[in-house]
This record gives structure tokens, sequence and C-alpha cells, in this order.
């Protein structure tokens, strides 16, 4: 999918009434019981996933939004925005110890998405976890999205898979398939 300005401008504005307060504090409780001093999360959007996160980590996100960048940094200025894309991540090697996408993959053509678990791979010090809405077939959703099966696609990286289960609809309503994986040297 190329980038669609209009689409990703209106997702943007309409994207603080997608804050799901379980969601964020189970990304943030996870991160924190394995004692990550560092988080990425790429597709940031406003940054609500990242709203509940502790002040003593470094918190950072990536959005090639411009709307949604601007507002994350309004609503958490101690943490660091950046305007950049799944496939070129502004990090050096192995720096940031807990990587994660929250249903951004699902809109990532495969050239890309390969492109993109590559960075994501490259920039993770520790953990990655994709939260993605899930198909053993990554058939299509809709004209915008497909679904993913991110286990299948790190088959040819040095992971090691912690789990692969679909999200309890409390915690993500949307049940998206829950992937942890531990980075191995």
């Amino acid at each position: 999918m190329n980038y669609d300005k209009d689409f990703w401008d209106k997702y943007a504005n309409e994207n603080e009434s997608r804050f799901n307060a379980e969601f964020a504090k189970f990304v943030k409780d996870l991160a924190v019981s394995l004692r990550c001093s560092s988080v990425l999360e790429i597709g940031c959007g406003t940054g609500i996933d990242l709203r509940l996160f502790p002040e003593t980590m470094d918190i950072h996100g990536v959005d090639l939004n411009e709307i949604a960048i601007d507002f994350a940094k309004e609503k958490l200025p101690r943490s660091h925005f950046k305007k950049s894309s799944i496939v070129d991540l502004p990090f050096e090697d192995s720096s940031i110890d807990f990587v994660f996408t929250h249903q951004l993959l699902n809109y990532l053509d495969d050239d890309i998405l390969e492109k993109g678990v590559s960075e994501m791979y490259r920039v993770a010090k520790r953990y990655i976890m994709n939260c993605e809405r899930y198909d053993e077939s990554e058939k299509q959703i809709n004209e915008n999205s497909r679904f993913r099966n991110m286990q299948k696609r790190w088959q040819d990286y040095k992971v090691k898979i912690v789990s692969n289960v679909d999200m309890h609809e409390e915690i993500d309503p949307d049940k998206s398939r829950f992937t942890l994986l531990r980075k191995l040297e």
C-alpha cells in the first residue's frame, strides 16, 4: 500500500477515540515486567499506547503522519517522537529493549512488511512484540489492510517465540494476535 496521506490524516484525527486503557496498561506492564528501560512503538499514531509508561523509561515513537507525531509530542513531551518509516528506523543496531507494533503491519504491503521486520530486528536489543489482526492465510480484511501471521514472518530470524496467542477481548476488542519474541544473540 502506498502512503495515502488523506487516509492517515483522518486516522490520526480519530486516533484519540481509539485509546484503550486496558491495552496500554498491558503493554506497559509487560515491558516493565521484562525489565526494559527503553521502548519503541512503530506506527505510534498520537502515542495512545505509550501514555501509561513510567517517566523513568526512555520512550520512543515513530510514525509517517505529521499530524499524529505533532499530537504525540504535545501529549507526551518527555518522550521522543520522530517522523519515520518502518523501513528506515532512525536508531542504532540493538539499541531499544522493547520494540512493538499494534495493528500497523496489517496495513503494509508484503515487501514493506519484509523490510520492516528486518528493521525491527535490527534495532531491537531484547524483545519484539507484534499485536496484529491475525489469519493464517493473511487474507484481505478490506481495501486498506490484510490479516497477518507474524509468527511465520519471524521464522528466518534468531528469535525465540515467547508467546503467539490471541489477545483477550477485554484487552483488545479486535482480539489481535499477540506475538512476543526474545531476540537471541
